[in-house]
């Protein structure tokens, strides 16, 4: 177990090869040691991913899924997924970013560069949209609101599986999406509804993607809604550099801390762990299709 502003150790691998399902590659955090270069500028490099992926590889994290969630993490991501096999790319405009854009009068352009970018064939999602009431107050609900319609329509014009995020705003975004209809493929991700939210996402026959937050021992709420998921609508993700799960919770995320958040999901779902590696992996697959 690591102390608290350490990098953390090597978790033993998985015994069958998993995807992260949610990463940002792009992002340093600056109030830990960075857990993928800790002595690099502040920058994120492609010397940098490489060794992330090779890192995670390494315990049998062999996939991930990169996440751009403004227009430079949308750039850095279509950069990245051309240099690394193991990588494929989700871009959108976080819900947090919007209420900037639109004040600056520079929301329809932003939006326009992200629909640009997500023809990349090695861009499979749109995310994370959503909506946040956390960081952003009442005054930026309705732009946020437009914003997610936006991205929902990109998605299911594009064909792609949208991710997304929800913070503190269950019953909006699932009103959203039953307005605005779906895209075929919607993934939940960071899920933290409780049973009666995932009993809901669940018979829409979205997929409910856990982060390390189902580790933690304050989260008896996502253990019992991930006890009743089908596990064929399960992912699992780090969203690092963030929600680091136990034993190293306080330390900065990376993707290679993914068996952490697996092993503590097989425990919740009550199968062992080969069981629970093979279907976020197969469920992966079928999401966002071949590496």
């Amino acid at each position: 177990m690591g102390g608290r502003g350490v990098v953390p150790a090597r978790p033993d691998p998985l015994p069958v090869a998993v995807v992260d399902n949610h990463t940002h590659l792009d992002i340093r955090r600056r109030d830990v040691p960075d857990a993928i270069a800790p002595d690099a500028p502040d920058e994120r490099t492609t010397e940098d991913v490489a060794a992330a992926l090779a890192e995670a590889a390494s315990v049998g994290v062999d996939r991930v899924v990169q996440v751009g969630c403004d227009l430079e993490g949308a750039r850095f991501t279509v950069d990245q997924v051309d240099r690394h096999p193991g990588m494929l790319g989700a871009i959108a405009l976080h819900p947090n970013e919007i209420p900037a854009l639109a004040e600056a009068g520079r929301l329809q352009a932003a939006w326009d560069e992200i629909e640009r970018l997500s023809a990349h064939p090695r861009i499979r999602a749109i995310g994370e949209s959503g909506l946040d009431h956390f960081r952003t107050g009442p005054e930026g609900h309705a732009v946020q609101e437009e914003s997610f319609r936006w991205h929902i329509d990109l998605a299911k014009r594009t064909g792609k599986p949208l991710q997304i995020h929800d913070r503190d705003s269950h019953e909006d975004v699932l009103r959203v999406l039953a307005e605005e209809g779906a895209p075929e493929v919607t993934v939940l991700h960071c899920f933290s509804g409780d049973v009666a939210m995932a009993r809901e996402c669940i018979d829409r026959g979205y997929l409910l993607s856990f982060a390390g937050t189902v580790t933690f021992k304050s989260a008896r709420d996502l253990r019992e809604a991930l006890a009743i998921a089908p596990l064929d609508q399960v992912l699992a993700e780090t969203d690092a550099p963030y929600l680091t799960p136990a034993p190293e919770r306080g330390n900065a995320n990376a993707p290679y801390l993914l068996p952490h958040t697996v092993r503590g999901m097989a425990q919740a779902r009550g199968v062992d762990v080969p069981t629970m590696c093979r279907a976020v992996s197969d469920n992966a697959a079928r999401v966002y299709g071949p590496w």
